[in-house]
């Protein structure tokens, strides 16, 4: 009654997040690598596999949006072909 409210799955909340916001957090909270020792005292920095994947999630984006602006300008070099072909024939 007062104060039950539906939970949601952890899962669908981060799907929804822009993952340029996700991997600003994660580098402002400073877990964008982890820091492990080797017996020799070697530090080695490995990303964290979140912040990979907030990467690649970025990569995607940009890519769906360059195919996307190269339809267009396809597009539009088209119509400019067609347009110049039009002009020549009627001079």
């Amino acid at each position: 009654m007062y104060g039950r409210n539906a939970r949601q799955d952890q899962s669908s909340n981060t799907s929804d997040k822009n993952p340029n916001r996700v991997s600003g957090g994660l580098k402002g909270q400073g877990v964008d690598h982890i820091v492990m020792v080797s017996e020799d005292g070697a530090e080695n920095q490995i990303p964290t596999q979140r912040y990979v994947q907030s990467l690649e999630d970025q990569i995607r984006k940009q890519r769906a949006a360059i195919t996307v602006l190269e339809r267009k300008m396809a597009r539009q070099t088209k119509t400019v072909e067609s347009l110049d072909a039009f002009i020549r024939s009627k001079t």
